[in-house]
């Protein structure tokens, strides 16, 4: 087993039950919607949440992908494992909070979303930071990541993110998430 082998089993185990916290939300979610339809009390799930989901996946996909970009530097030390289970730590946080525990709680999950939109963009806000702090300390990666067309992306990237934190009106949430989303599709499907 190779040092990334054994540090990746962590890591993709941490990221993997932050799908599966994703995925756990929508999932009772759906269920006290489908209980709503069948003439329980008046359930809305909107647009805001769903596509928060589906925002937080492509990133943290982009975040496994990463990992692979870096596999060679990677060594086995405590400072790693610590690193490593504190950054997948912090998607499986952002992850937990996307749905909430208790959907019944609501009558439209667009409350929700505002309450929990600053803390989990902050906190991918705050892993972008941490990677671009990591990558820069890496002189075999840090001149792709100087490059003009990087930073501009990423400037862009967190932009939209902590443009999110600030601005509370749906529509522009839906047009800012809906943005980053496709971002993601354009960059994994070229």
């Amino acid at each position: 087993m190779t040092d990334y082998e054994f540090i990746f089993a962590l890591y993709a185990l941490l990221l993997g039950l932050s799908l599966v916290e994703i995925l756990s939300g929508l999932g009772r979610t759906l269920e006290l919607r489908f209980a709503s339809d069948a003439g329980g009390e008046r359930f809305s799930i909107g647009w805001l949440t769903p596509l928060l989901a589906v925002f937080v996946i492509l990133d943290l996909l982009s975040f496994w992908m990463f990992s692979w970009t870096v596999r060679d530097v990677m060594a086995v030390n405590p400072a790693t494992l610590l690193a490593v289970v504190g950054f997948a730590s912090a998607y499986y946080l952002a992850a937990r909070l996307v749905f909430p525990g208790d959907p019944e709680r609501f009558r439209d999950l667009d409350t929700h979303y505002f309450r929990v939109c600053r803390t989990v963009m902050g906190m991918l806000i705050a892993l972008v930071v941490v990677q671009w702090a990591f990558l820069l300390s890496l002189p075999q990666l840090r001149e792709n990541l100087l490059s003009p067309i990087v930073i501009w992306m990423t400037a862009l990237f967190v932009g939209l993110m902590g443009t999110l934190m600030f601005v509370r009106n749906r529509q522009v949430h839906a047009v800012l998430l809906v943005a980053l989303i496709i971002r993601y599709l354009v960059i994994y499907l070229r």
